[in-house]
């Protein structure tokens, strides 16, 4: 089967106040974990290559992966370039079967991040691929996109209207005070801005930086408009845990499958735990 366009699920999302869980993959039983877990929660999913995942599994297998797990699943999957840095990559990316891309020109001018975000759809509309952009700088790091706390700042909602209304984008990753990676101690986002944001512009918006969010939080904020809300450090976090488990127990081990497979379990557990979260469950 093919991937589906984020556009398609995001607006069916907005519209029944829903978020799709957007889930980075790094290996084989990553991508296995995603599809399982959406399979079990009847949910749509999007599946997502960050540059570090593209760096290190190599873009032709990545895709090979997900269409094979697409395949083996009956609920709608997408697949998402996160963080894309370039037109090139985009290109390159969409001509390899991603379904999305994300271009993120958000450390340029608003003028320049604009131009770049149009030229990467003029590219994508006649694919029917679709496009995600962003404004403001989301904090953190994550994999070589590292954006300092002095260099954060968040999206201004009145460039955010003009953002959307010049490039017509299919979604919009604003920042609200989340961050990439691991928080030092609870992220509090900012609410009436996010309200502000979504007065001014009906495309659905994206939540960047979320593991480590307080579930309460999240469900407020897809209740005032986010429509993707994108998780990384979760899955990472219970996966490595898992397999550290297996290890503890046997240091003597030598079979991968046999510290893979519970990792791929507990990745499959936090994914669903996040699906349900998002209120997709059943949504497929």
């Amino acid at each position: 089967m093919s991937f589906v366009s984020i556009k398609e699920l995001l607006q069916k999302a907005q519209q029944g106040r829903y978020a799709v869980g957007a889930f980075n993959c790094n290996n084989m039983e990553i991508v296995q974990a995603i599809v399982a877990a959406a399979e079990a929660e009847k949910a749509p999913v999007i599946i997502q290559a960050s540059q570090g995942a593209i760096k290190y599994a190599g873009l032709n297998y990545i895709v090979a992966l997900t269409k094979v797990a697409a395949a083996s699943v009956k609920v709608p999957v997408a697949l998402h370039l996160d963080h894309g840095t370039s037109f090139e990559q985009c290109v390159q990316c969409m001509a390899n079967g991603f379904s999305s891309v994300m271009i993120d020109g958000s450390k340029l001018p608003l003028a320049e991040n604009i131009a770049l975000t149009k030229k990467v759809l003029e590219v994508a509309r006649p694919l029917g691929i679709s496009v995600e952009g962003e404004l403001g700088k989301i904090g953190g790091t994550e994999d070589d996109i590292s954006v300092s706390e002095k260099e954060a700042f968040f999206t201004d909602p009145d460039e955010a209207e003009r953002f959307c209304r010049e490039t017509g984008v299919d979604a919009l990753a604003v920042a609200i005070g989340t961050a990439h990676g691991q928080y030092k101690g609870v992220p509090k986002l900012d609410f009436d801005r996010l309200r502000e944001i979504v007065k001014k512009v009906s495309t659905p918006i994206v939540l960047h930086g979320s593991s480590g969010v307080p579930d309460d939080a999240i469900r407020e904020a897809i209740q005032l408009g986010v429509a993707k809300v994108n998780i990384d450090t979760n899955i990472r976090e219970a996966f490595t845990a898992a397999a550290r488990q297996v290890l503890a127990a046997n240091s003597k081990e030598i079979d991968p499958r046999k510290v893979l497979g519970p990792a791929r379990e507990a990745a499959i557990e936090i994914i669903r735990e996040k699906i349900r979260v998002f209120g997709s469950s059943g949504k497929a």
